[in-house]
């Protein structure tokens, strides 16, 4: 059976292969590696000739040198961790040995953050920051879509604060968050807490307003049918609205997404969450002869990390939208 699978697969490759012209290949790998490579040959030749308080602008080779040191700094790390465990499970099983009813337990190993970890933190608060956005602006957009005088009072305040920058709304949520997030044992931190709801204040515009258009384009004959059949709201909406308005939700979501990774960075600079903004923030401060290069592969870790959540999304939007020619590009 699985013989017979295997080979089904790859007829099946063999077959889109064969589809393929030598234009498409080209356009779709040749070009993209091309333009890479010059990229890159035009990055190698400008470098040299920047020159700033920490030296010349880090080149390719520079770069590529630093990330390599990085992960070796996380393997360095992580190998400290499970020696650090090891350690305490071979005194717990002395003791153990010794007095069976003794309380044993494992102290967790707190060592220095690394890149990797700060990669971590960065994706874990901006998808907390973005559901966030998305559990307020979806069902909101909803709302308001279906109400045109609910609309007409909610759409100022959209226009409004839309274009607010982040760097306004942090003071704001800082001294918000910490005059309310107050507990003796809190569960996340306050740098935390502050930058998912900057991320959130800046992202949910996209979704919001996506939402809303989704829903005015809802077909006046779906209407009429949800009225005629005196659906409830609740089956209307899940009936008819959702599925011809998920289109442009997701189409909303995915805005929201990247601003959401683009206003992480810069929450995290300033609230010294440890993630990749605050990463970038010590090594400009640290000022030392590889803060650049270390700066530089950070900034293409983001952006790289920004393609994989845009295509994920994609992919996403693919998967659970009927129209699938709105998810192409």
């Amino acid at each position: 059976m699985s013989q017979s699978i295997q080979t089904h697969a790859m007829a099946r490759v063999r077959h889109y292969a064969a589809q393929i012209t030598p234009d498409q290949l080209l356009r779709s790998l040749g070009l993209p590696i091309v333009g890479i490579m010059a990229f890159l040959l035009l990055w190698s030749l400008a470098a040299p000739n920047v020159v700033t308080s920490l030296g010349t602008l880090p080149g390719p080779a520079d770069v590529w040198e630093q990330s390599g040191n990085l992960w070796a700094d996380y393997r360095e790390e992580q190998q400290r961790a499970a020696e650090f465990i090891a350690m305490q499970e071979e005194r717990n099983a002395r003791i153990l040995e010794q007095n069976p009813d003794a309380e044993v337990r494992i102290r967790p190993y707190s060592g220095a953050t690394t890149f990797v970890d700060q990669i971590w933190t960065s994706l874990g608060t901006v998808m907390a920051g973005f559901l966030l956005a998305t559990l307020f602006a979806v069902p909101l957009g909803i709302l308001v879509g279906l109400n045109q005088h609910l609309y007409a009072a909610v759409n100022p305040i959209i226009q409004v604060f839309k274009p607010v920058s982040p760097l306004a709304w942090l003071p704001i949520v800082t001294l918000v968050v910490s005059a309310t997030y107050v507990s003796d044992d809190p569960m996340f931190s306050r740098s935390f807490v502050t930058s998912v709801v900057t991320v959130s204040l800046c992202s949910l515009w996209p979704t919001l307003i996506n939402t809303i258009m989704g829903v005015n384009s809802v077909s006046q004959d779906l209407k009429n049918v949800s009225q005629v059949l005196r659906l409830p709201f609740l089956t209307h909406v899940w009936k008819v609205v959702l599925p011809s308005s998920i289109p442009m939700i997701f189409t909303g979501m995915r805005l929201s997404l990247g601003i959401a990774w683009m206003v992480l960075i810069a929450a995290e600079m300033l609230a010294q969450n440890p993630g990749l903004g605050k990463f970038v923030w010590d090594e400009f401060q640290n000022g030392s002869s590889n803060s650049l290069s270390r700066i530089m592969v950070a900034v293409i870790v983001i952006g790289f990390i920004g393609l994989l959540l845009d295509r994920a999304m994609l992919v996403l939007q693919k998967t659970l939208s009927w129209d699938k020619s709105t998810a192409t590009h």
